[in-house]
């Protein structure tokens, strides 16, 4: 009988390319991922991994165990959550949920507080991890939930053993101080609206910069960003200073204060929010009740912006 746990090591090395990473991703050991193996190859009698350089490759034996392994974990787990649900569905049980940042903070947290009152058995476990590496998370067995949102309007690929629900659609406006010259309209902002004007943006690569270089895109001289700052609260209070306004999506929000207002976009920049897990999770209680959280949460997950003013918490 092929030990499971070592099939999984075999996967995730397969995967990663060095036993190194496997181990930091499993959380064991190189020492211990490399017994894994080892154990792997004698109970086949054959070797699974060969050297290639500083890292390793799977053998035609290897090759054939990996891609046999999806079907045994996904049966595995269909066992598990068949079990769960026969305990009258009652969710019970640790999930372990990754996801980006600004998901944490106005999804995950509400949904986590509304989970824990209504199902105090479940507890949830959650790690900061880009959209991809919290796709790769799920389909290697590491992580039962991730929340990630498309790439530059473009979706994430999807590994044929997850599937996904959209969560939320997230939208970025302008924030400023209420004494900066844009607070005093209130129709939406075009692009030739804001020339001329200061920024603080999220740094090159990000999302959020993407969206404003689009934002910019038809204005002819360069825009003026005097900061590149990756924290959204750190950015609010440098447009508190009144020095500067910036681009924010709603989800990433905190409350505004009364300093500060936003403006809608007359061209939105959006992106969508998936919760993704693995297919043959769909029964688990647990999983199913989170969920549902989320679900519930994402109508006031972001603050609206609407009319040149926040809209109170909760509307």
């Amino acid at each position: 009988m092929i030990d499971v746990g070592a099939l999984r090591a075999l996967r995730s090395v397969a995967a990663l390319g060095t036993v190194a990473q496997a181990a930091e991703e499993l959380g064991y050991t190189a020492s211990a991922v490399s017994q894994q193996i080892k154990r792997l190859e004698k109970q086949l009698g054959l070797a699974v991994l060969a050297p290639a350089g500083r890292k390793v490759v799977l053998t035609p034996a290897g090759q054939v165990i990996v891609d046999a392994a999806p079907e045994v974990f996904q049966a595995l787990e269909r066992c598990v959550a068949a079990a769960q649900s026969v305990s009258h569905g009652t969710p019970r049980g640790t999930l372990r949920v990754v996801a980006f940042s600004t998901a944490i903070r106005g999804l995950l947290a509400p949904a986590v507080a509304g989970l824990m009152t209504r199902h105090p058995d479940v507890h949830v476990r959650i790690v900061e991890q880009d959209p991809d590496q919290a796709l790769h998370s799920v389909d290697a067995g590491t992580a039962d939930l991730a929340v990630v949102h498309d790439a530059d309007e473009l979706p994430t690929p999807l590994p044929s053993s997850l599937t996904q629900r959209l969560l939320h659609t997230d939208v970025g406006d302008v924030v400023m101080h209420r004494t900066h010259p844009l607070a005093a309209g209130d129709s939406p902002l075009t692009g030739p609206d804001l020339a001329g004007h200061a920024w603080v943006t999220s740094p090159h690569g990000t999302v959020c910069h993407q969206w404003f270089r689009r934002l910019v895109a038809d204005v002819p001289e360069e825009p003026d960003v005097r900061h590149l700052i990756d924290d959204f609260s750190t950015q609010l209070s440098l447009v508190a200073s009144g020095e500067v306004i910036a681009l924010i999506p709603r989800l990433a929000r905190p409350p505004l204060g009364e300093g500060l207002i936003c403006r809608q976009l007359r061209r939105q920049p959006k992106r969508e929010v998936h919760a993704a897990w693995r297919r043959s999770a769909d029964a688990s209680p647990a999983l199913q009740a989170l969920l549902s959280e989320l679900s519930g949460r994402t109508e006031t997950a972001a603050a609206r912006c609407e009319g040149g003013t926040e809209a109170p918490s909760g509307a």
